[in-house]
């Protein structure tokens, strides 16, 4: 599935380091140098994994083709005109709300989310327009947010509404779609998650995992476990995201001790 296991932990997370935690001498890898070496082209989503212990995929080393990713995105909206940043907020259309996870059995209702559509670049250095639903009270919130990542040029592969048939799919591990609301449990729990209420975003999955011992998530992310050989599409310390994120009081799993979430940022600290 793509990644709607992501984030949404209710382990409570530790202190934030006071600094950047140190790179190696490695030089950065650029978007050109990932895009050149991310090819043939990966197709997400079609190869589903055999189940491991916790009923999560198996852990399997990176793909060659993801080991520097930068798929290109597959258009959902038409990108922006002038490719300048540009944003809405809106009640949910009927539309919307059928193909997403909201049911009458979550924890917020329909009127209580907003519909965003947002600017982001995309891995293949050009702009695009992406959909995501969050908490109405949060709304003019994540739209700066992502305008402060769109100035960056910080890259997404894609930003769409997570759709019902995701949170029962086959495991693939190769997902990287950014995304806030999703009607789930915390994992492994039966309190809800942050993203239950649309108080949590995921930021690229692939490039900033989640890890606890030897589970990575996704399962074919492993890569990208090591934060020292910097990739386009990664959160670091310090950030732009981070940054972001930080000034309207959001929290980074990547400053958690165990488990370490780095693609997930929240409202409610967990």
């Amino acid at each position: 599935m793509i990644l709607l296991f992501v984030a949404g932990c209710s382990l409570q997370p530790a202190a934030q380091p006071t600094s950047t935690p140190p790179v190696t001498s490695q030089s950065p890898v650029t978007a050109t140098e990932a895009a050149t070496s991310a090819k043939p082209l990966w197709e997400v989503g079609k190869n589903p994994l055999p189940k491991g212990p916790g009923g999560f995929g198996e852990i399997r080393p990176t793909p060659p083709e993801l080991v520097n990713r930068a798929l290109p995105t597959k258009d959902i909206l038409p990108p922006p005109a002038d490719g300048r940043y540009a944003s809405t907020i809106a009640p949910i259309p009927p539309d919307v709300l059928a193909r997403s996870t909201w049911q009458p059995g979550c924890p917020v209702s329909k009127d209580e989310l907003r519909y965003l559509t947002m600017s982001f670049w995309g891995f293949d250095g050009r702009p695009h327009t992406g959909e995501m639903i969050v908490n109405a009270k949060v709304a003019e919130q994540i739209t700066g947010v992502f305008a402060k990542l769109y100035e960056a040029k910080f890259p997404l592969e894609e930003m769409r509404v997570s759709a019902p048939a995701e949170l029962t799919a086959p495991p693939t591990g190769d997902g990287n779609g950014t995304t806030a609301f999703v009607c789930r449990p915390a994992r492994g729990q039966t309190n809800w998650s942050a993203h239950a209420y649309g108080l949590a975003v995921d930021i690229n999955p692939f490039c900033n995992p989640y890890s606890k011992g030897e589970l990575v998530l996704p399962e074919l992310a492993s890569a990208y476990v090591d934060r020292g050989r910097v990739r386009p599409g990664m959160i670091r310390a310090g950030d732009v995201a981070e940054r972001a994120f930080a000034a309207i009081g959001w929290t980074w799993g990547g400053t958690w001790r165990t488990p370490k979430d780095l693609m997930h940022f929240s409202a409610t600290g967990s």
